[in-house]
């Protein structure tokens, strides 16, 4: 069988993974730097979504490095499956967070400002574009892994 582009095991796999774990750190690091991103429930169900995408995604760029340097790729459909799975909640979690995100900031700044100060929410929104980013690639890798799933 060919590999295929972003699979697990693959390099494009563990460049995807890695810019996944970069983003998801840039928007919560975006985010915590202001003090009062707990006062929106958006702004913590983005901090708590991408809390859980970092370890994830980190966790399979080892994985990947690991397979890079065995030469020898993970493609068994257990292991696929719960990645496919795994990559897809993260996903969807992820484009809901990013959005709800971007909601909420830009209601903010629709109200002339009373409730967001100009840098706070210029930091907010890096976060959400982050987010999104991050979201991005993810669902590029849950696609590809979907579609490996689906060929074994």
């Amino acid at each position: 069988m060919d590999e295929m582009p972003g699979s697990l095991g693959t390099s494009a796999s563990l460049s995807l993974r890695l810019g996944q774990a970069l983003f998801s750190s840039a928007s919560l690091f975006f985010m915590s730097v202001g003090v009062e991103f707990y006062s929106y429930s958006a702004f913590c169900y983005l901090v708590t979504i991408m809390g859980l995408v970092i370890p994830w995604s980190f966790t399979l760029a080892i994985v990947d490095a690991y397979s890079l340097f065995v030469e020898c790729p993970f493609h068994q459909p257990g292991i696929m499956m719960i990645i496919a799975v795994g990559d897809w909640v993260l996903s969807m979690l992820s484009l809901a967070a990013a959005c709800s995100t971007a909601g909420v900031v830009d209601l903010l700044l629709d109200i002339d400002g009373s409730y967001c100060a100009p840098k706070l929410c210029g930091r907010y929104q890096l976060s959400a574009a982050m987010a999104f980013l991050s979201w991005f690639l993810t669902a590029i890798s849950s696609f590809v892994n979907l579609w490996l799933l689906a060929s074994l």
